[in-house]
């Protein structure tokens, strides 16, 4: 299964609504994907390669989602805002394109 990580206040504002992490975790569930690991640059880095390596790094929290494999408008920050705002009521989940 393909995992995306997305900033979790990015997410939240795209959505417009902001959840506790146990509500996240619950929607995430009612939807049909999983909130896999909630972490920050910092900690990742700092598991992989060391407290030194990540001293100058953020601590803005990233959750990390795994996604079902056939689900590809999932894959960006975009498509899953769009799908949960739908999920929730909040759109129409129609697209409005605009030709520049």
């Amino acid at each position: 299964m393909p995992t995306l990580a997305v900033k979790r206040d990015l997410l939240f504002e795209r959505i417009g609504q902001k959840f506790t992490e146990e509500e996240f975790d619950e929607l995430c569930f009612e939807f049909g994907i999983e909130l896999d690991e909630v972490t920050s640059e910092r900690q990742q880095v700092a598991k992989e390669q060391g407290e030194k390596a990540a001293v100058n790094l953020s601590d803005e929290v990233i959750y990390k989602i795994e996604l079902p494999a056939n689900r590809y408008d999932l894959l960006s920050i975009e498509g899953l805002s769009r799908a949960i705002k739908t999920y929730l009521g909040k759109s129409s989940g129609q697209i409005r394109y605009t030709l520049l």
